[in-house]
């Protein structure tokens, strides 16, 4: 008889006869189950209406703006260049993506369990005794030992679907990293334009400030105006170069922290002008289930209760017996103190069954806790579909609000724009105090930095809305 004869021998009445009870405790404990989506988490009212406190927002489900491709989003060609530069270089890009090799791998281990493990160990060995007449004897053993483990109550299996659910967990980390840098530079590149165009109006103001300085001077001089008068343009004057050096600052670090998303030592970033921009201002943003469609990290959250529920399939299947097929195959020229030339097999084939009765309560404190960390998992994932409505709600509240400021402020800075000129003509024909002229310089100053950040916050809600859509993963 053969090896392949005796593990069928062996095998044959454990498969129809072991197996058949088997397949019924099966179909009772519920093993070999696929995981479903829970019917309890809650989808609904995710966004709130703009306006309503108690209504959610109902909008266009043809159409999600986190759909388009992030190069139809930010059309500036120098944002598109460091978005891809950052997509090929971004350390933690790189390090996602080796993460998702060494799952591929642990998946691919875990599929290979279902095969026989086979090892081989060759040996031989010369001896002669001293002596007369003697020969050297020569021996030799070529043992092959394969064992398999019948996966009849889905222990491999789970393990198998708990890899592959982990494995897609990776990959949607993967796209979560990927996505957050593309909104990250972006985000980068429009503070650095904001604050150029803020740096930009502190100058002119600076300039400004500098001429009622100069005719304070000039008043003096002519005994029209007070040391005091003076003095007050003066430190305006030294507070608006003060906050000209804090803006160079907060761009070097803008700059630096670029960089970084770049995996670059820190240096000057090129970029366009802040009103040069174009950024869409319609958006579709889709109600429900719909709107976690390019979440890859809700996506993520779901595929750790996966993997959560195959851990639990695992944990149940150690209640059951494992049973192993151990074969053995012998060529050797030594039978015991015979040696024969050329050299015959010896084939062996066992059966065993072990089944855990007594393992001092690790079976039954395994499941429990897989039980409660597949809860906190589903917890975990239903909080993770509740801040993704709070992200997409928030952002949407944020492009409103900044575009209404921005048009209201637009109004201001045209009035206090006039309302300088005005008070500078006054204080000419002394109709006017100078308290009033710095006053009038320090108002327009503020609204127009006010009017340009509120521009800014109306870009940022843009690029948070399509992050929290889910943007730039396709």
């Amino acid at each position: 008889m053969n090896i392949r004869q005796i593990i069928r021998t062996i095998v044959k009445p454990l498969t129809w006869g072991g197996v058949g009870v088997g397949l019924l405790l099966l179909s009772s404990c519920g093993l070999y189950n696929k995981y479903e989506r829970p019917d309890d988490v809650n989808t609904k009212g995710l966004i709130r209406d703009l306006v309503s406190d108690t209504d959610t927002l109902r909008v266009n489900t043809d159409e999600n703006f986190g759909d388009l491709p992030w190069r139809e989003v930010f059309t500036d060609p120098q944002l598109q260049s460091l978005i891809e530069k950052a997509l090929e270089n971004n350390t933690d890009l790189r390090n996602a993506a080796l993460n998702v090799k060494m799952m591929e791998t642990a998946l691919t281990v875990s599929k290979l369990a279902f095969l026989p493990s086979v090892a081989i160990a060759p040996s031989g060995t010369i001896s002669r005794v001293q002596m007369d007449g003697a020969t050297t004897s020569k021996t030799y053993q070529l043992p092959i030992a394969a064992s398999w483990n019948l996966d009849l109550f889905g222990n491999l299996l789970s393990v198998k679907r708990s890899a592959q659910a982990q494995l897609l967990a990776t990959k949607d980390y993967q796209v979560v990293v990927k996505t957050n840098i593309i909104c990250g530079i972006a985000n980068l590149y429009y503070t650095l334009m904001m604050l150029d165009e803020q740096l930009a109006i502190v100058t002119d103001m600076e300039g400004l400030v500098k001429e009622t300085w100069d005719m304070m001077k000039l008043q003096k001089d002519l005994g029209r105006a007070r040391s005091t008068s003076v003095q007050s343009a003066e430190a305006s004057y030294y507070s608006i170069q003060s906050q000209a050096v804090d803006l160079r600052r907060q761009i070097r670090e803008m700059e630096n922290s670029m960089s970084l998303l770049l995996n670059e030592a820190g240096h000057k970033i090129e970029r366009g002008k802040f009103y040069n921009q174009s950024l869409p201002s319609k958006f579709a943003t889709g109600v429900g289930i719909q709107l976690l469609s390019n979440r890859a990290d809700v996506h993520a959250a779901e595929m750790a209760l996966a993997q959560c529920f195959y851990d639990v399939e695992t944990a149940r299947s150690r209640f059951y017996p494992n049973i192993t097929v151990s074969g053995n195959a012998l060529f050797t020229n030594s039978l015991g103190s015979t040696i024969v030339n050329p050299g015959k097999w010896i084939l062996s084939a066992v059966g065993s069954l072990t089944q855990p009765i007594f393992q001092h309560g690790q079976i039954v404190a395994g499941l429990k806790v897989a039980k409660a960390q597949m809860e906190q998992a589903q917890n975990t994932w239903q909080n993770t579909i509740l801040k993704a409505g709070n992200e997409v709600s928030n952002a949407l509240l944020l492009y409103n609000s900044s575009e209404e400021k921005s048009q209201l402020e637009a109004k201001q800075v045209a009035v206090l724009t006039q309302n300088v000129e005005d008070t500078k003509q006054l204080y000419s024909s002394k109709g006017s105090s100078y308290l009033e002229v710095i006053q009038a310089q320090t108002s327009l100053l503020n609204a127009r930095i006010s009017q340009v950040q509120d521009d800014f916050s109306k870009m940022q809600a843009v690029v948070n809305l399509y992050q929290a859509l889910g943007g730039g993963s396709k």
